[in-house]
Protein backbone atom coordinates (compact mmCIF):
# COMPACT_ATOMS: atom_id res chain seq x y z
CA UNK A 1 0.00 0.00 0.00
CA UNK A 2 2.07 2.73 -1.12
CA UNK A 3 -0.40 5.65 -0.59
CA UNK A 4 -2.35 7.42 2.14
CA UNK A 5 -5.06 7.75 -0.49
CA UNK A 6 -5.09 4.07 -1.24
CA UNK A 7 -5.12 3.14 2.30
CA UNK A 8 -8.60 5.44 2.92
CA UNK A 9 -10.07 3.47 0.44
CA UNK A 10 -9.20 0.02 1.59
CA UNK A 11 -10.11 0.92 4.91
CA UNK A 12 -13.26 2.60 3.79
CA UNK A 13 -15.05 -0.93 3.51
CA UNK A 14 -14.61 -1.52 7.22
CA UNK A 15 -17.87 -1.52 8.89
CA UNK A 16 -18.80 -0.34 12.09
CA UNK A 17 -21.17 -1.34 15.42
CA UNK A 18 -23.93 -2.47 14.90
CA UNK A 19 -24.84 -1.88 18.43
CA UNK A 20 -22.74 0.57 20.04
CA UNK A 21 -22.56 0.65 23.96
CA UNK A 22 -22.85 4.55 24.90
CA UNK A 23 -20.83 3.44 28.49
CA UNK A 24 -17.70 2.62 25.57
CA UNK A 25 -18.28 5.29 23.83
CA UNK A 26 -17.88 2.46 20.90
CA UNK A 27 -17.32 4.76 17.24
CA UNK A 28 -16.30 3.99 13.80
CA UNK A 29 -12.60 5.55 13.76
CA UNK A 30 -12.76 7.46 10.46
CA UNK A 31 -11.33 6.04 7.41
CA UNK A 32 -9.49 8.96 6.78
CA UNK A 33 -7.96 9.55 10.36
CA UNK A 34 -7.52 5.70 10.36
CA UNK A 35 -5.22 5.87 7.18
CA UNK A 36 -3.35 9.15 8.67
CA UNK A 37 -2.70 7.69 12.19
CA UNK A 38 -1.21 4.23 10.32
CA UNK A 39 0.77 6.18 7.38
CA UNK A 40 2.69 8.45 9.93
CA UNK A 41 3.37 5.59 12.24
CA UNK A 42 4.67 3.91 8.71
CA UNK A 43 6.53 6.84 7.94
CA UNK A 44 8.57 6.59 11.18
CA UNK A 45 8.91 2.78 10.82
CA UNK A 46 6.41 1.92 13.50
CA UNK A 47 4.64 -0.58 11.86
CA UNK A 48 6.48 -2.82 9.07
CA UNK A 49 8.45 -5.74 11.16
CA UNK A 50 6.99 -5.35 14.48
CA UNK A 51 3.86 -6.17 16.49
CA UNK A 52 0.87 -3.90 16.44
CA UNK A 53 -1.37 -4.20 18.86
CA UNK A 54 -4.62 -1.83 19.06
CA UNK A 55 -5.95 -1.35 22.19
CA UNK A 56 -9.86 -1.01 22.08
CA UNK A 57 -9.63 -2.25 18.77
CA UNK A 58 -14.23 -2.34 18.07
CA UNK A 59 -14.17 -3.73 14.98
CA UNK A 60 -10.96 -3.00 13.69
CA UNK A 61 -10.12 -0.26 11.40
CA UNK A 62 -6.73 0.75 13.12
CA UNK A 63 -5.71 -2.81 13.21
CA UNK A 64 -6.59 -3.32 9.72
CA UNK A 65 -5.16 -0.13 8.45
CA UNK A 66 -1.66 -0.80 10.75
CA UNK A 67 -2.30 -4.86 9.04
CA UNK A 68 -1.51 -3.17 5.29
CA UNK A 69 1.65 -1.92 5.94
CA UNK A 70 3.80 -4.94 6.40
CA UNK A 71 3.85 -5.44 10.43
CA UNK A 72 5.25 -8.88 11.73
CA UNK A 73 2.28 -9.62 13.83
CA UNK A 74 -1.07 -7.35 14.57
CA UNK A 75 -3.40 -8.13 17.52
CA UNK A 76 -6.92 -6.26 18.04
CA UNK A 77 -7.95 -6.21 21.55
CA UNK A 78 -11.59 -5.57 22.88
CA UNK A 79 -13.74 -6.13 25.83
CA UNK A 80 -17.07 -6.46 23.95
CA UNK A 81 -17.45 -10.30 21.69
CA UNK A 82 -19.90 -8.19 18.94
CA UNK A 83 -17.55 -5.86 17.48
CA UNK A 84 -14.65 -8.38 17.45
CA UNK A 85 -16.87 -10.77 15.29
CA UNK A 86 -17.33 -7.87 12.65
CA UNK A 87 -13.90 -6.91 12.73
CA UNK A 88 -13.10 -10.49 11.30
CA UNK A 89 -16.05 -10.05 9.12
CA UNK A 90 -14.15 -6.46 7.81
CA UNK A 91 -10.83 -8.37 7.92
CA UNK A 92 -11.84 -10.67 5.37
CA UNK A 93 -13.33 -8.00 3.12
CA UNK A 94 -9.62 -6.04 3.84
CA UNK A 95 -8.10 -9.34 2.66
CA UNK A 96 -4.27 -7.85 3.88
CA UNK A 97 -1.76 -10.25 3.99
CA UNK A 98 -0.85 -10.28 7.47
CA UNK A 99 -3.84 -12.27 9.63
CA UNK A 100 -4.87 -10.77 12.50
CA UNK A 101 -5.39 -12.06 16.08
CA UNK A 102 -8.59 -10.86 17.28
CA UNK A 103 -8.89 -11.17 21.10
CA UNK A 104 -11.69 -10.38 23.52
CA UNK A 105 -9.99 -8.74 26.81
CA UNK A 106 -9.74 -5.49 29.08
CA UNK A 107 -7.60 -3.25 27.58
CA UNK A 108 -7.22 -1.51 30.67
CA UNK A 109 -6.06 -4.71 32.16
CA UNK A 110 -4.68 -6.18 28.76
CA UNK A 111 -3.45 -9.70 29.04
CA UNK A 112 0.18 -8.81 27.48
CA UNK A 113 3.20 -8.50 27.94
CA UNK A 114 5.88 -5.64 27.18
CA UNK A 115 7.87 -6.41 24.44
CA UNK A 116 10.47 -5.12 22.15
CA UNK A 117 9.31 -3.71 18.91
CA UNK A 118 5.93 -3.14 19.33
CA UNK A 119 3.75 -0.20 18.39
CA UNK A 120 0.40 -0.03 19.94
CA UNK A 121 -2.28 2.16 18.00
CA UNK A 122 -5.57 3.13 19.57
CA UNK A 123 -8.84 5.20 19.64
CA UNK A 124 -9.66 4.97 23.37
CA UNK A 125 -12.87 6.59 25.50
CA UNK A 126 -12.51 10.52 25.24
CA UNK A 127 -13.93 10.28 28.86
CA UNK A 128 -17.10 12.58 27.22
CA UNK A 129 -19.98 10.97 29.50
CA UNK A 130 -20.64 12.09 32.73
CA UNK A 131 -18.70 9.45 35.55
CA UNK A 132 -16.53 8.15 32.94
CA UNK A 133 -14.12 11.45 32.71
CA UNK A 134 -9.88 10.49 31.49
CA UNK A 135 -11.25 7.21 30.52
CA UNK A 136 -8.34 7.61 27.83
CA UNK A 137 -5.89 7.24 31.34
CA UNK A 138 -5.87 3.62 31.41
CA UNK A 139 -5.25 3.24 28.11
CA UNK A 140 -2.26 5.18 27.92
CA UNK A 141 -1.50 3.41 30.90
CA UNK A 142 -1.52 0.10 29.04
CA UNK A 143 0.47 1.40 26.95
CA UNK A 144 3.43 2.51 28.27
CA UNK A 145 3.57 -1.19 29.36
CA UNK A 146 3.22 -3.03 26.39
CA UNK A 147 4.79 -1.10 23.49
CA UNK A 148 8.00 1.24 23.08
CA UNK A 149 5.63 3.34 20.93
CA UNK A 150 2.08 4.44 20.66
CA UNK A 151 -0.10 6.45 18.29
CA UNK A 152 -3.10 7.60 19.98
CA UNK A 153 -6.55 9.54 19.72
CA UNK A 154 -7.84 12.51 22.01
CA UNK A 155 -10.27 14.90 22.93
CA UNK A 156 -8.87 18.27 21.47
CA UNK A 157 -7.54 20.06 24.31
CA UNK A 158 -5.58 16.65 25.81
CA UNK A 159 -2.18 18.00 24.93
CA UNK A 160 -1.15 19.00 28.57
CA UNK A 161 -2.77 15.93 30.23
CA UNK A 162 -0.86 13.49 27.55
CA UNK A 163 2.70 15.02 28.19
CA UNK A 164 1.77 15.22 32.05
CA UNK A 165 1.15 11.12 31.87
CA UNK A 166 3.47 10.24 29.09
CA UNK A 167 6.65 11.98 31.28
CA UNK A 168 5.04 10.67 34.37
CA UNK A 169 5.75 6.86 32.77
CA UNK A 170 8.77 6.96 31.45
CA UNK A 171 7.40 8.51 28.41
CA UNK A 172 7.91 11.50 26.06
CA UNK A 173 5.05 12.75 23.48
CA UNK A 174 7.24 12.89 19.72
CA UNK A 175 4.58 14.39 17.39
CA UNK A 176 1.34 15.46 17.50
CA UNK A 177 -1.76 16.95 15.04
CA UNK A 178 -4.61 18.00 14.90
CA UNK A 179 -7.78 16.05 13.13
CA UNK A 180 -10.98 15.83 12.52
CA UNK A 181 -13.58 13.28 14.24
CA UNK A 182 -16.97 12.49 12.21
CA UNK A 183 -19.55 11.24 14.75
CA UNK A 184 -23.10 9.70 13.88
CA UNK A 185 -26.00 10.14 15.13
CA UNK A 186 -26.33 6.71 17.01
CA UNK A 187 -26.95 7.20 20.59
CA UNK A 188 -30.31 8.98 22.09
CA UNK A 189 -28.66 12.16 23.57
CA UNK A 190 -27.16 13.10 19.69
CA UNK A 191 -29.30 15.82 18.72
CA UNK A 192 -27.69 15.95 14.89
CA UNK A 193 -27.14 13.25 12.30
CA UNK A 194 -23.10 13.94 12.46
CA UNK A 195 -21.51 16.26 13.98
CA UNK A 196 -17.69 16.75 13.86
CA UNK A 197 -15.49 17.26 16.56
CA UNK A 198 -11.47 18.61 16.87
CA UNK A 199 -9.14 15.86 17.50
CA UNK A 200 -5.66 15.39 18.39
CA UNK A 201 -3.42 12.51 17.51
CA UNK A 202 -0.48 11.78 19.64
CA UNK A 203 3.02 9.53 18.91
CA UNK A 204 4.71 8.51 22.20
CA UNK A 205 7.99 7.03 22.99
CA UNK A 206 7.81 5.07 25.89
Amino acid sequence: MSTKSGLTQRLAIVAGFEDPTVSLEQYRTPPELAAHLVHTADLQGDIEDRTVVDLGCGTGMLALGAALRGPTRVVGLDIDPDPLDTALENERKVASTTNVEWVRGDATDAPLRHAEQTTVVMNPPFGAQSGNEHADRAFLATAAAVADVSYSIHNAGSREFVESFAGDNGGEVTHAFGAEFELPRQFDHHDADTQVIDAEVFRIDW
